[in-house]
C-alpha cells in the first residue's frame, strides 16, 4: 500500500472511513480481497510472493495497513513488511501493545509505516520513529511519515474531508469514493519531496494514482467500519488504468453480530 487517507473518530459510527491505493509492480502475483481460507475472520488481499497483506480487517473491527518508506539506501530487511498487518490481525494484542512490540524489532523489516487500530484507538509505528497514538481526525500516509506534507497526501486529505462533509457513508457510491484516489496529475517540481530517487522518479511517484506499464496503482480500497456494520470494497486496475474488476463485502459489526 502506498497511499492511505482515513478519518478516525472513536465516538462516531462508523468510527473509521479509509481509502487507499496499492502501488506495486504489475507482475507481482496477488490474490484479490477475500475472507482468508482457514482464517475466516480476516478479510484482506494477499501478496502471493511473500504471503502477507497490505491492508486488512477482521469481523470484530480490528484493522491494519502498511506502506513502504521511500529510502533507496536502506537494506531490504529479513522479513516481509506484509507480515506486519497480518500478524496484528491474527492476534489479540491491543493496537498500542502491538505497535510498541514492533518498535522494538523494526530492524527486522525494510523501511515501513504501519497503522493498527480497533474501534477505540489507532496506533502508528515506523522504521524511523517511535510508536505513537493517532489523534481522531483526518490523516494521510504515503511513503514518508504520517501526515508528512507530500503533495499527494495533502490532495487526498482535502478530498476526503470534502467528501465526508457531503457524502453519506451509509449508502456508499463507490465511484465517488474511488474518484478521489484517481488523481493522475503530477505535483509541481517545487512541491516534490527529496527522497534520494532523483527528480524524474519523484515526479513519476508524485500523483495519487500512478500509471505505467511496469509499475503503478494496482488496486484502490474503501474500508468503512462501525459498531453495527463493516464494508470493504476493492477495485482492481490494469496497467493502462482501466478497471479490471471490483469486489464488495458487507458484514455485521460487533454490536450486531
Amino acid at each position: 500500500m502506498c497511499l492511505i487517507a482515513f478519518s478516525f473518530n472513536p465516538d462516531a459510527s462508523p468510527y473509521l472511513v479509509l481509502v487507499a491505493n496499492r502501488d506495486e509492480f504489475h507482475a507481482r502475483s496477488t490474490a484479490p480481497l477475500a475472507w482468508w481460507e482457514g482464517k475466516s475472520s480476516i478479510l484482506a488481499g494477499r501478496d502471493l510472493q511473500a504471503g502477507g497483506t497490505w491492508l486488512g480487517t477482521r469481523r470484530d473491527g480490528r484493522w491494519a495497513a502498511v506502506t513502504n518508506v521511500r529510502d533507496p539506501a536502506a537494506p531490504p530487511g529479513r522479513e516481509s513488511r506484509g507480515a506486519l498487518p497480518l500478524d496484528f490481525l491474527e492476534g489479540d494484542r491491543s493496537p498500542e501493545t502491538y505497535a510498541r512490540q514492533i518498535e522494538s524489532r523494526r530492524a527486522d523489516f525494510g523501511p515501513f509505516n504501519l497503522l493498527v487500530g480497533d474501534s477505540g484507538t489507532v496506533w502508528y509505528v515506523s522504521s524511523s520513529g517511535p510508536a505513537l497514538p493517532v489523534e481522531p481526525g483526518v490523516h494521510a500516509l504515503s511513503n514518508g511519515r504520517l501526515d508528512s506534507p507530500w503533495p499527494k497526501s495533502q490532495r487526498v486529505s482535502r478530498a476526503l474531508k470534502g467528501l465526508l462533509a457531503s457524502e453519506s457513508v451509509i449508502e456508499v457510491d463507490a465511484d465517488r469514493w474511488f474518484h478521489l484516489m484517481q488523481d493522475r496529475e503530477p505535483a509541481p517540481d517545487e512541491a516534490l519531496p527529496d527522497t534520494g530517487v532523483g527528480l524524474e522518479m519523484e515526479r513519476f511517484l508524485s500523483s495519487p494514482f500512478i500509471l505505467s506499464e511496469r509499475y503503478g496503482t494496482r488496486s484502490s480500497s474503501l474500508l468503512v467500519l462501525g459498531e453495527d456494520s463493516g464494508l470493504a470494497i476493492e477495485r482492481r486496475w490494469s496497467p493502462a488504468g482501466t478497471v479490471l474488476g471490483q469486489l464488495e463485502y458487507r458484514w455485521p459489526g460487533p454490536s450486531a453480530a
